[in-house]
């Protein structure tokens, strides 16, 4: 794909058949004002297929942490409309957005944010207690499972490798069965087997329990357990691609490298002139 036909690509065209788990239009995020302005994100135009993993990449400052915020209703847009399902997020006070991202979204962090006085299952469980709810049980036993944290539920964080604390954030973002699950660097803090192991989890949630998973990430082997990769680079989408490879996924990668150091080129030229 070519950069100029990148920029104007609808993401909708890699939509599934199966529906929209989230979609955004028009989304802008600028932060300051007047000269001093920095826009996150300009006017970005995207669908988050249901049913599918979907990782969000592109250099630093690119805006793709900044994507999923907005799309997961933490942070509010400057202009721009952005839906979870058929539910506009956009415009909707406070207390309704943290009602829907506890009742409907699961975030995984790069940070476990788990708490240390509550044992791995009371973790798990934890936004639900919160809630007023109680779990499906039997939901619940096949997260634990798939996870392999059946051993551990008594365990507190401390007792736990980072791998098992990041599996245990992994059930706790399933636990509700949330329409949308939301990573954010979900392997940043482990080894390259621990970061494998949560990767697999997750790219089993989405073939096996029928989860929607949007992952931001700088590892390319990362994003290669992903079913499309959305490029982002100054606050737009500038590319996608299929069925990802690692190698693929750092070549598209080293691009952005090249063509920002044209660019930095062409600037420092213009300066001297």
């Amino acid at each position: 794909m070519s950069e100029e036909a990148a920029l104007s690509t609808p993401a909708a065209e890699h939509a599934s058949a199966d529906g929209i788990a989230a979609r955004a239009r028009g989304v802008t995020k600028a932060y300051g004002s007047g000269e001093t302005t920095v826009l996150a994100l300009d006017a970005v135009d995207v669908d988050i297929a249901r049913g599918r993993f979907t990782a969000v990449m592109g250099p630093s400052g690119s805006g793709k942490s900044t994507l999923m915020h907005c799309l997961a209703g933490l942070d509010n847009v400057s202009a721009g409309q952005v839906w979870l399902g058929d539910t506009e997020i956009t415009g909707l006070k406070e207390r309704e957005l943290t009602r829907l991202r506890r009742d409907r979204i699961g975030f995984m962090f790069q940070s476990f944010n788990l708490i240390p006085t509550l044992n791995a299952a009371e973790n798990i469980t934890l936004p639900m207690d919160i809630a007023g709810k109680k779990p499906d049980e039997k939901w619940l036993d096949q997260v634990i499972d798939a996870l392999g944290l059946r051993d551990r539920l008594k365990h507190r964080p401390a007792q736990l490798s980072g791998g098992q604390q990041q599996r245990v954030a992994c059930a706790r973002a399933l636990a509700s069965r949330p329409e949308l699950i939301f990573a954010d660097e979900p392997t940043g803090n482990l080894d390259s087997r621990a970061g494998l192991e949560v990767l697999g989890f997750l790219r089993d949630a989405v073939d096996d329990l029928g989860q929607t998973v949007v992952m931001v990430t700088h590892d390319p082997g990362a994003a290669a357990h992903s079913d499309l990769v959305l490029f982002l680079g100054d606050g737009r989408i500038v590319d996608t691609m299929e069925e990802p490879t690692a190698e693929a996924v750092l070549e598209r990668m080293k691009r952005f490298d090249t063509i920002r150091g044209q660019a930095d080129g062409a600037v420092d030229t213009a300066k001297e002139d």
